[in-house]
């Protein structure tokens, strides 16, 4: 698996340069562009070596031509460099500038930009557990692109720092090295959404340095959690290993000191905020309470055991049976619990889910397995099922032989071409049989086609 490099603005250590010690929006910089400062401290260096170099040329030549005339006692030397003027006092201004020229502390010279405010660390502001996830989440949703200059229109930065800075509601981008100031450290076993995890490496900030937004855990042992993380190529969420996939020791747990509201954030709350509780490979009390709430509106008969704490189809298509009772269709109705969903569930509002349809109907159309069934690698006897009736319908020239249980090519292929016969096209018909594609499958031949859902 391919690890990602990530990158964080810091300080230049060797430089007290505001150019180099203030970046572009990070911790109080100035707007102008990075190293602009010394880049005119290079020029300047570079025209004064210029200047000296033409000297020297000229000491050589006037040595062929002689040795100079001795001055007089306290007449200046052709050639040489003016006497340096005194050192001015302790706080007094330069040399050969009035008093009066200079500003006080404090007072920018004429036409001088001004400086932004630095974020002040201690000062944080308030924000909710919820509220952050829903921030992170919005990132993730957008696919916002990765980049150490680039900047979105509220000021953040699009890098890792920058991310946690705008989840945590920051009044300006502190990078992985400044972000504990908002901070209070504490240990894994206590993480709770919109906590962090951050690996900062002063020996290298710009390399290497990591920080990630805790969204829960992904099992029971801990040893995973969901992660929202903005690294190449773009703002992500996905279970990964505790603490991350390299340097995995040296991550540090911190939570933001600028919570408001209970410490902790309900598993109703976290899930409803989130998004991404409720999936494959989600564990957690939060999923069994949707179990339970399920089969209390009609969908028992979606579990053969449980509910459960750890996620299952059973607990997707139980979902997806009560979001349909509510009309919803496509992905308002994907079998994944959003806030409405959670609402209806929790307060009793809503219909509830309708108990099945008579035999005859079901031997006609067999209930959707869930697409877990058609992937590479699978085996079961939905595969077989699938595979007899796309024969049956006219697209058996696909399989050489079969079918059989096993996922194949020749499946996928056949499965295309029955979705392709549906004046579906692009994502539509991709080969892999969702919830409409299995209906009409097995449904009256010559059935009227129709636009397809968002999800088939």
């Amino acid at each position: 698996m391919t690890v990602p490099v990530f990158q964080e603005y810091e300080p230049a250590a060797d430089c007290g340069c505001p150019g180099c010690g203030l970046r572009p929006g990070m911790d109080g910089a100035p707007s102008a562009a990075p190293d602009q400062r010394c880049r005119r401290a290079l020029a300047l260096v570079t025209a004064a070596g210029v200047v000296l170099g033409g000297a020297a040329a000229g000491q050589v030549s006037a040595a062929a031509a002689g040795p100079p005339p001795v001055p007089a006692p306290g007449a200046p030397v052709p050639g040489a460099p003016a006497p340096a003027a005194p050192a001015p006092a302790p706080g007094g201004p330069p040399s050969g500038v009035s008093a009066s020229t200079v500003p006080p502390p404090g007072i920018l010279p004429p036409g001088a930009p001004a400086p932004a405010p630095a974020p002040p660390p201690g000062v944080p502001r308030g924000t909710t557990r919820a509220e952050i996830i829903a921030r992170a989440a919005r990132w993730a949703a957008a696919e916002v692109p990765y980049s150490m200059r680039s900047f979105r229109p509220d000021g953040y930065r699009q890098d890792c720092s920058g991310y946690v800075s705008m989840a945590w509601n920051l009044p300006g981008n502190a990078g992985t090295g400044v972000l504990p100031r908002y901070a209070t450290r504490i240990a894994r076993e206590e993480l709770l959404p919109g906590d962090i995890l951050l690996f900062h490496d002063p020996a290298s900030p710009t390399r290497g340095s990591h920080v990630t937004i805790f969204g829960g855990w992904a099992d029971a042992a801990h040893t995973a959690y969901v992660a929202y993380e903005q690294a190449k190529p773009y703002t992500r969420k996905r279970i990964t290993p505790m603490a991350y996939w390299n340097n995995s020791d040296r991550y540090v747990a911190y939570r933001y000191q600028g919570l408001t509201g209970p410490a902790g954030m309900g598993a109703a709350a976290a899930a409803a905020a989130s998004g991404f509780w409720f999936g494959p490979g989600a564990y957690g009390a939060e999923i069994t309470r949707l179990g339970e709430l399920l089969v209390a509106r009609g969908g028992k008969r979606f579990y053969a055991s449980g509910p459960g704490p750890r996620w299952s189809e059973a607990d997707r298509r139980a979902t997806e049976a009560f979001q349909r009772a509510q009309g919803w269709r496509g992905r308002a109705a994907d079998g994944y619990p959003g806030p409405e969903t959670w609402r209806l569930l929790r307060t009793g509002a809503g219909r509830d889910i309708p108990p099945p349809a008579p035999a005859a109907e079901l031997a006609s159309v067999p209930a959707y397995p869930g697409p877990g069934h058609f992937r590479p690698g699978r085996s079961s006897a939905y595969v077989t099922l699938l595979g007899a009736q796309l024969v049956k319908r006219g697209h058996g020239r696909f399989y050489a032989s079969g079918p059989g249980p096993r996922w194949s090519e020749a499946d996928r292929r056949a499965t295309e071409a029955f979705q392709r016969a549906q004046g579906w096209r692009g994502r539509a018909a991709d080969g892999y049989p969702g919830p409409e594609t299995w209906r009409r499958l097995f449904a009256r031949t010559g059935e009227g086609l129709a636009s397809p859902p968002s999800r088939l």
